[in-house]
Protein backbone atom coordinates (compact mmCIF):
# COMPACT_ATOMS: atom_id res chain seq x y z
CA UNK A 1 0.00 0.00 0.00
CA UNK A 2 0.87 3.36 -0.70
CA UNK A 3 0.24 6.34 1.50
CA UNK A 4 1.07 9.94 1.86
CA UNK A 5 3.09 10.52 4.74
CA UNK A 6 1.23 12.00 7.83
CA UNK A 7 3.08 15.29 9.46
CA UNK A 8 0.62 15.55 12.40
CA UNK A 9 2.59 13.99 15.45
CA UNK A 10 0.40 10.42 16.71
CA UNK A 11 0.87 8.06 20.06
CA UNK A 12 2.12 4.75 19.26
CA UNK A 13 -1.29 3.03 19.33
CA UNK A 14 -2.55 5.43 16.87
CA UNK A 15 0.69 4.96 14.92
CA UNK A 16 0.38 0.99 14.76
CA UNK A 17 -3.78 1.20 14.84
CA UNK A 18 -3.11 3.55 11.36
CA UNK A 19 -0.58 1.60 9.79
CA UNK A 20 -2.50 -1.69 10.18
CA UNK A 21 -5.79 -0.75 9.09
CA UNK A 22 -7.22 -1.61 5.43
CA UNK A 23 -8.88 1.56 3.41
CA UNK A 24 -10.92 1.78 0.99
CA UNK A 25 -9.43 3.89 -1.95
CA UNK A 26 -12.41 3.94 -4.40
CA UNK A 27 -15.51 2.12 -5.65
CA UNK A 28 -16.47 0.76 -8.04
CA UNK A 29 -20.41 0.48 -8.92
CA UNK A 30 -21.95 -1.61 -11.90
CA UNK A 31 -24.91 -3.46 -12.15
CA UNK A 32 -26.78 -1.63 -8.99
CA UNK A 33 -23.25 -3.55 -6.59
CA UNK A 34 -21.18 -1.44 -4.90
CA UNK A 35 -17.65 -3.10 -5.02
CA UNK A 36 -14.97 -1.30 -2.43
CA UNK A 37 -11.31 -1.48 -3.35
CA UNK A 38 -8.93 -1.36 -0.43
CA UNK A 39 -5.61 0.00 -0.68
CA UNK A 40 -4.07 -3.66 -0.90
CA UNK A 41 -6.39 -4.70 -3.46
CA UNK A 42 -4.81 -1.67 -5.81
CA UNK A 43 -1.31 -2.30 -4.58
CA UNK A 44 -1.77 -6.09 -5.86
CA UNK A 45 -2.76 -4.48 -9.41
CA UNK A 46 0.46 -2.50 -9.25
CA UNK A 47 2.14 -5.44 -8.18
CA UNK A 48 1.03 -7.11 -10.96
CA UNK A 49 1.42 -4.93 -13.46
CA UNK A 50 4.89 -3.78 -12.76
CA UNK A 51 5.62 -7.92 -13.04
CA UNK A 52 3.90 -8.40 -16.19
CA UNK A 53 5.93 -4.98 -17.43
CA UNK A 54 9.12 -6.59 -16.40
CA UNK A 55 8.38 -9.94 -17.77
CA UNK A 56 7.86 -8.52 -21.44
CA UNK A 57 11.03 -5.95 -21.31
CA UNK A 58 12.85 -9.19 -20.33
CA UNK A 59 11.82 -11.47 -22.12
CA UNK A 60 10.79 -9.58 -25.36
CA UNK A 61 14.42 -10.24 -27.65
CA UNK A 62 15.83 -13.22 -26.22
CA UNK A 63 19.20 -14.05 -27.60
CA UNK A 64 21.22 -17.24 -28.41
CA UNK A 65 24.51 -14.96 -26.55
CA UNK A 66 22.38 -13.88 -22.98
CA UNK A 67 23.01 -10.80 -21.61
CA UNK A 68 23.29 -10.17 -18.00
CA UNK A 69 18.98 -9.92 -17.54
CA UNK A 70 18.86 -12.59 -19.73
CA UNK A 71 20.75 -14.89 -17.79
CA UNK A 72 19.29 -13.95 -14.36
CA UNK A 73 15.81 -14.55 -15.53
CA UNK A 74 16.98 -18.25 -17.39
CA UNK A 75 18.53 -18.84 -14.11
CA UNK A 76 15.31 -18.13 -12.29
CA UNK A 77 12.99 -20.15 -14.57
CA UNK A 78 15.35 -22.95 -14.72
CA UNK A 79 15.47 -22.71 -10.55
CA UNK A 80 11.45 -23.24 -10.87
CA UNK A 81 11.45 -25.62 -13.27
CA UNK A 82 13.99 -27.83 -11.56
CA UNK A 83 11.77 -27.26 -7.93
CA UNK A 84 8.79 -28.43 -9.32
CA UNK A 85 10.29 -31.22 -11.37
CA UNK A 86 11.99 -32.46 -8.27
CA UNK A 87 9.17 -32.12 -6.07
CA UNK A 88 6.50 -33.28 -8.47
CA UNK A 89 8.42 -35.75 -10.64
CA UNK A 90 6.82 -35.55 -14.44
CA UNK A 91 4.34 -33.55 -13.52
CA UNK A 92 6.41 -30.65 -12.24
CA UNK A 93 6.35 -28.98 -15.60
CA UNK A 94 2.38 -28.34 -15.78
CA UNK A 95 2.51 -26.70 -12.02
CA UNK A 96 6.06 -24.65 -12.08
CA UNK A 97 4.50 -21.89 -14.01
CA UNK A 98 1.53 -21.46 -11.43
CA UNK A 99 4.18 -22.41 -8.02
CA UNK A 100 6.84 -19.79 -9.90
CA UNK A 101 4.12 -17.18 -10.41
CA UNK A 102 2.56 -17.55 -6.37
CA UNK A 103 6.85 -17.51 -5.58
CA UNK A 104 8.12 -14.06 -7.51
CA UNK A 105 4.48 -12.59 -6.92
CA UNK A 106 5.06 -12.95 -2.84
CA UNK A 107 8.63 -11.89 -3.22
CA UNK A 108 8.04 -8.82 -4.68
CA UNK A 109 4.70 -8.20 -2.44
CA UNK A 110 6.46 -9.08 0.52
CA UNK A 111 9.72 -6.68 -0.37
CA UNK A 112 7.89 -3.86 -1.60
CA UNK A 113 7.76 -1.79 1.80
CA UNK A 114 12.17 -1.67 1.83
CA UNK A 115 11.43 0.83 -1.32
CA UNK A 116 9.43 3.48 1.11
CA UNK A 117 11.87 6.61 1.39
CA UNK A 118 13.29 6.82 4.80
CA UNK A 119 12.23 9.43 7.16
CA UNK A 120 13.75 11.14 9.97
CA UNK A 121 14.85 14.30 11.92
CA UNK A 122 11.43 16.02 11.24
CA UNK A 123 11.33 14.65 7.67
CA UNK A 124 8.30 12.66 6.70
CA UNK A 125 9.19 10.53 3.66
CA UNK A 126 6.15 11.68 0.94
CA UNK A 127 4.86 8.07 0.76
CA UNK A 128 5.08 4.93 2.27
CA UNK A 129 4.65 1.34 1.01
CA UNK A 130 3.41 -1.15 3.21
CA UNK A 131 3.11 -4.85 2.59
CA UNK A 132 -0.22 -6.05 1.02
CA UNK A 133 -0.19 -9.62 2.96
CA UNK A 134 -0.94 -7.66 5.99
CA UNK A 135 -4.24 -7.79 4.73
CA UNK A 136 -5.72 -11.81 5.08
CA UNK A 137 -8.28 -11.33 2.02
CA UNK A 138 -5.44 -11.16 -0.02
CA UNK A 139 -3.84 -14.17 1.42
CA UNK A 140 -6.97 -16.24 2.10
CA UNK A 141 -7.23 -15.42 -1.84
CA UNK A 142 -4.06 -16.85 -2.69
CA UNK A 143 -4.85 -19.94 -0.16
CA UNK A 144 -8.01 -20.58 -2.07
CA UNK A 145 -6.25 -20.83 -5.82
CA UNK A 146 -3.85 -23.32 -4.07
CA UNK A 147 -6.40 -25.33 -2.49
CA UNK A 148 -8.16 -25.48 -6.04
CA UNK A 149 -5.35 -26.45 -7.73
CA UNK A 150 -5.03 -29.25 -5.36
CA UNK A 151 -8.26 -30.58 -5.51
CA UNK A 152 -8.65 -30.27 -9.36
CA UNK A 153 -4.57 -31.42 -9.46
CA UNK A 154 -5.73 -34.87 -8.28
CA UNK A 155 -9.06 -35.26 -9.54
CA UNK A 156 -7.65 -35.06 -13.29
CA UNK A 157 -4.26 -36.56 -12.46
CA UNK A 158 -5.75 -39.41 -10.65
CA UNK A 159 -9.25 -39.57 -12.33
CA UNK A 160 -12.67 -40.02 -10.38
CA UNK A 161 -12.27 -42.94 -9.04
CA UNK A 162 -8.85 -43.02 -7.96
CA UNK A 163 -9.17 -39.53 -6.83
CA UNK A 164 -12.50 -41.29 -4.42
CA UNK A 165 -10.02 -43.85 -3.33
CA UNK A 166 -8.10 -41.84 -2.14
CA UNK A 167 -10.58 -40.21 -0.12
CA UNK A 168 -10.73 -43.30 2.07
CA UNK A 169 -7.07 -44.53 2.11
CA UNK A 170 -5.61 -46.70 3.85
CA UNK A 171 -9.77 -46.71 5.44
CA UNK A 172 -12.90 -45.92 5.31
CA UNK A 173 -13.57 -44.16 8.35
CA UNK A 174 -10.51 -41.49 6.96
CA UNK A 175 -13.39 -39.89 5.07
CA UNK A 176 -14.21 -37.14 7.21
CA UNK A 177 -10.07 -36.47 7.86
CA UNK A 178 -9.49 -35.95 4.42
CA UNK A 179 -12.26 -34.07 3.35
CA UNK A 180 -11.28 -31.65 6.40
CA UNK A 181 -7.57 -30.79 5.34
CA UNK A 182 -9.25 -28.91 1.91
CA UNK A 183 -10.57 -26.62 4.82
CA UNK A 184 -7.55 -26.54 7.14
CA UNK A 185 -5.00 -26.38 4.44
CA UNK A 186 -6.18 -23.23 2.92
CA UNK A 187 -6.51 -21.77 6.55
CA UNK A 188 -3.25 -22.71 7.60
CA UNK A 189 -1.86 -20.92 4.63
CA UNK A 190 -3.99 -17.94 4.93
CA UNK A 191 -2.92 -17.64 8.72
CA UNK A 192 0.97 -18.29 8.60
CA UNK A 193 1.77 -15.93 5.66
CA UNK A 194 -0.67 -12.96 7.13
CA UNK A 195 0.42 -13.55 10.79
CA UNK A 196 4.08 -13.40 10.14
CA UNK A 197 4.17 -10.25 7.92
CA UNK A 198 1.66 -8.81 10.13
CA UNK A 199 3.51 -9.72 13.40
CA UNK A 200 6.81 -8.31 11.61
CA UNK A 201 5.13 -5.07 10.33
CA UNK A 202 4.07 -4.41 13.72
CA UNK A 203 7.31 -4.69 15.55
CA UNK A 204 8.90 -2.29 12.99
CA UNK A 205 6.45 0.48 13.63
CA UNK A 206 7.21 0.21 17.12
CA UNK A 207 10.91 0.25 16.54
CA UNK A 208 10.67 3.33 14.05
CA UNK A 209 8.49 4.83 17.10
CA UNK A 210 11.11 4.48 19.26
CA UNK A 211 14.11 4.99 17.53
CA UNK A 212 12.90 6.60 14.26
CA UNK A 213 16.54 7.05 12.85
CA UNK A 214 18.93 4.55 13.75
CA UNK A 215 17.76 0.75 14.41
CA UNK A 216 14.63 0.64 11.31
CA UNK A 217 17.21 0.66 8.14
CA UNK A 218 19.20 -2.13 10.14
CA UNK A 219 16.27 -4.34 11.29
CA UNK A 220 14.39 -3.63 8.24
CA UNK A 221 17.34 -5.92 6.46
CA UNK A 222 15.69 -8.42 8.60
CA UNK A 223 11.67 -8.32 9.63
CA UNK A 224 10.89 -6.45 5.81
CA UNK A 225 14.14 -8.52 3.74
CA UNK A 226 14.81 -11.29 5.01
CA UNK A 227 11.77 -12.72 7.10
CA UNK A 228 9.28 -11.18 3.72
CA UNK A 229 11.70 -13.49 1.56
CA UNK A 230 11.49 -16.23 3.99
CA UNK A 231 7.38 -16.22 3.97
CA UNK A 232 7.34 -16.38 0.27
CA UNK A 233 9.46 -19.68 0.33
CA UNK A 234 7.16 -21.13 2.72
CA UNK A 235 4.32 -20.53 1.33
CA UNK A 236 5.32 -21.61 -2.25
CA UNK A 237 6.99 -25.29 -0.42
CA UNK A 238 3.66 -25.81 1.31
CA UNK A 239 1.87 -25.36 -1.75
CA UNK A 240 4.09 -27.78 -3.98
CA UNK A 241 3.96 -30.24 -0.83
CA UNK A 242 -0.02 -29.98 -0.99
CA UNK A 243 0.04 -30.36 -4.85
CA UNK A 244 2.58 -33.75 -4.41
CA UNK A 245 0.29 -35.11 -1.70
CA UNK A 246 -2.71 -34.96 -4.09
CA UNK A 247 -1.49 -36.15 -7.03
CA UNK A 248 0.67 -39.30 -5.47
Amino acid sequence: MVEAGAPEAMSISERITEAISIKTVFTIRAFGLAIPISDTILASWIIMAVLFLASWLLTRRLKEIPTRAQTLVEGLVGFINDFAEENLGHHGKHFAAFLGTIFIFLIAANLAPLFTPVGGFGYEPPFIIRPLTRDINITAGFAVCVIVTVFVSGLVIKGPAGFAKSLVSPMAFMLPFKLMEYIIKPVSLALRLFGNILGAFIIMQLIEAAMPVVLPPILAMYFDLFDGLIQAVVFAFLSTVYVAEAIE
